[in-house]
């Protein structure tokens, strides 16, 4: 018998240097769907950007108890500049939607199995691009709604918001 998993929604995020997919979970967290996509926003100075907005929005509206990020690595478990970019990016995100917290799970081959499944469904290149990031969401979302399950403890690390680095128990692979 598996752990009972927290009740609440939660929004997952795939951050890609051109658009950001967004899915949500169902109040139970047992089931993730896409959401919608999200036109990157250029705003290095770490100011307000309309696609960090979007899903603050989103977050807020849903009520969602939970945000997780995406966190691309090599198969190695490398992590290299797409990893940075993103932890930048759900660091600037934790500080707008806190106190929810935000949660950064393990992407690995995510944009592979979304581009997969949307080729299995008949859906042809053209309009896949237009999709992909909101299937990367939907796949990291689910992956952290099971792992949860599996372990009856929350996925990933926690992404700090007082400049510390997340304890050893937060750092879940």
């Amino acid at each position: 018998m598996s752990p009972a998993a927290r009740e609440g929604v939660r929004i997952g995020v795939d951050v890609g240097s051109v658009r950001v997919g967004v899915a949500a979970s169902d109040p139970s967290g047992l089931i993730a769907t896409p959401v919608r996509t999200v036109a990157r926003a250029r705003d290095d100075a770490g100011g307000s950007a309309p696609d960090l907005e979007e899903i603050v929005a989103l977050v807020r509206e849903l009520g969602a108890m939970e945000v997780v990020v995406g966190l691309p690595r090599s198969l190695s478990g490398a992590q290299g500049k797409a990893a940075v970019t993103a932890r930048t990016y759900a660091g600037r995100l934790a500080v707008r939607v806190a106190p929810v917290p935000v949660r950064l799970v393990d992407e690995r081959l995510t944009t592979v199995e979304a581009h997969r499944s949307l080729r299995e469904s008949g859906m042809d290149g053209r309009r896949q691009r237009s999709v992909v990031d909101q299937a990367a969401a939907v796949v990291i979302l689910q992956v952290a709604l099971d792992a949860e399950r599996g372990s009856g403890r929350p996925p990933g690390e926690l992404v700090r918001t007082d400049g510390r680095k997340p304890r050893t128990k937060d750092r879940h692979r």
